[in-house]
């Protein structure tokens, strides 16, 4: 089924929405029990236009490995919010050469210089600073795409928990799209197991106490025992960014990502 960016009436939005619910549905049911290339085979297939969103974080190797065996042209988006560890920005140059990745793009937002003159508004109002730096520019990316990979697993809280290979994202001022989450159903050891086995990089802040890598100034180092997300936005009750939509609204939830 193509997918059509233009913008679309009311009427047309809606059977527009059916259809990638019933694609999304009959793309779940065939490939129940497949693995993670199945699914981004699938997604390749069915989805022309389709973008893989990387934060080249702590985890990001296995899926980024994973897409290259698939498509090595497929389109990468790295969000650059200009608060990066520099750790990151040097882990995404090798990585993307070591794996082959011949479209990586990296976007940053265009008005921070604006909206956020002396970079403090994360200490300020963290979810406007993500709207900001990282909502914003990915939302302006994913509007030439019918449909983006994500990383997202089920064991990373009780938000994801129903998470399946395919859904139906419907942001309130853009077209419906598929999201595609080929690890869903991984556990961390899968993860952990997987890069490992492929003699994979791991981003160099995980060694260092990183589980969970987002922005330097919202990521501090966890303690053993800790959940690997407490280190994003520590002592709030934050836990995703805002890039991620349900029935049209940004996810905000208590539990750990």
């Amino acid at each position: 089924m193509p997918l059509d960016h233009s913008d679309p009436a009311p009427a047309e939005d809606a059977e527009r929405v059916a259809g990638l619910r019933a694609m999304a549905a009959r793309l779940n049911a065939e490939l129940r029990h497949h693995g993670a290339v199945d699914v981004l085979r699938a997604a390749v297939r069915e989805i022309p236009d389709l973008a893989l969103v990387s934060s080249f974080g702590a985890e990001s190797v296995a899926l980024l490995h994973l897409a290259s065996m698939v498509k090595k042209d497929l389109p990468v988006i790295f969000i650059d919010t200009e608060m990066l560890f520099a750790e990151t920005l040097v882990y995404q140059q090798d990585l993307s050469e070591r794996l082959g990745l011949r479209d990586v793009r990296i976007i940053r937002a265009e008005d921070i210089a604006e909206k956020d003159p002396d970079g403090t508004l994360h200490q300020r109002d963290t979810d406007a600073c993500c709207f900001l730096r990282k909502t914003v520019p990915l939302n302006h990316a994913l509007e030439a795409f019918g449909g983006w990979i994500t990383g997202r697993k089920r064991f990373q809280s009780g938000s994801r928990a129903q998470l399946d290979f395919f859904e139906v994202e419907t942001p309130a001022d853009a077209p419906a799209r598929l999201k595609v989450n080929p690890l869903a159903f991984w556990e961390a050891w899968d993860v952990a197991d997987y890069i490992t086995e492929n003699r994979l990089p791991r981003h160099p802040l995980v060694a260092k106490g990183y589980p969970s890598i987002g922005c330097a100034p919202c990521t501090t180092p966890v303690a053993e025992g800790e959940d690997p997300r407490a280190g994003r936005w520590r002592e709030t009750d934050k836990d995703e960014c805002g890039i991620h939509f349900v029935d049209g609204k940004l996810v905000r939830t208590g539990a750990s990502t």
